[in-house]
């Protein structure tokens, strides 16, 4: 079994910044990518920025400049870095990985974290 658990997120005024940390555990063989999605109310759940094994990262148009993601390999963790936050960032956030385990090990297999909320307000 993996599990990921996300922490980091809350409340903040738009201008300012959150940080988002996401650690995986479990039966892992090697993670492939890792990633944040989120999801605003009424609206579908949207890729926010991904990061390979290699460290080639992808963001959405919308938070280009803004928001970073970084992994750190030995503790398979993910962060997501965002400043300058609007009260349109508001979502609720979800850690996203592509890995193999130790039950899987040639099957790619995707999982996701439970979901942190991020509120920005005006």
């Amino acid at each position: 079994q993996v599990q990921l658990v996300e922490s980091g997120g809350g409340l903040v005024q738009a201008g300012g910044s959150l940080r988002l940390s996401c650690a995986a555990s479990g039966s892992i063989f090697t993670i492939n990518a890792m990633g944040w999605f989120r999801q605003a109310p009424g609206k579908q759940r949207e890729l926010v920025a991904a990061v390979t094994e290699g460290g080639s990262t992808n963001y959405a148009d919308s938070v280009k400049g803004r928001f970073t993601i970084s992994r750190d390999n030995a503790k398979n963790t993910v962060s997501l870095q965002m400043n300058s936050l609007k009260p349109e960032d508001t979502a609720v956030y979800y850690c996203n990985t592509e890995l193999l385990t130790l039950l899987s090990p040639t099957r790619y297999l995707e999982r996701w974290g439970q979901g942190t909320l991020v509120t920005v307000s005006s």
